[in-house]
């Protein structure tokens, strides 16, 4: 809650905390773990098409460094994607035109659900492909921008199984 009050403040029109962060501290409660899963960071996707200079997501980085010390932030324009994505991963995408838009082409369906505040502070949730991969601790391949072979190596990376016995991992 502290993080999203945080990003709450800042105003950004249209935003979230996704990812890792929702999907470790989900599968953390569910493997009745007492102590969060360390994160490496914690992932704020926004969405400004009129704003596409990386300089805006450093300088919104920096304030909420400022503003929560201590919380790994990692800032992301998502209407700005697809000027480094193909640099990054080998491939071009298209542009996206929203934020509910982006959050549907994350790597994986369990991680594809961010979490924002509305104006009256109540938790809304993006998830366009649902929860039940998420509540079923489950890891499978979004298909929309990842490759089987970026599937394999992420889920190798991230150790999945090793965090959470729970996990079942299908391609």
């Amino acid at each position: 809650m502290k993080a999203l009050a945080t990003v709450a403040s800042m105003h950004l029109a249209s935003w979230c905390i996704g990812a890792g962060a929702v999907r470790n501290l989900v599968w953390d409660r569910l493997h009745g773990y007492t102590e969060p899963s360390p994160l490496t960071d914690v992932d704020v996707a926004y969405f400004d098409a009129d704003d596409l200079n990386p300089k805006t997501e450093a300088k919104l980085q920096s304030e909420l460094e400022a503003r929560a010390p201590g919380i790994p932030w990692e800032v992301t324009n998502q209407a700005a994607v697809h000027l480094w994505f193909e640099s990054y991963f080998g491939h071009p995408v298209q542009r996206l035109s929203s934020l509910q838009e982006a959050v549907a082409t994350w790597p994986e369906y369990a991680t594809s659900v961010g979490i924002t505040l509305d104006a009256k502070s109540k938790i809304q949730i993006i998830a366009p492909w649902g929860l039940e991969d998420l509540f079923s601790i489950k890891i499978r391949r979004n298909p929309t921008r990842v490759s089987l072979q970026t599937f394999q190596q992420r889920t190798a990376q991230k150790q999945y199984s090793q965090r959470w016995p729970k996990v079942v991992v299908e391609a």
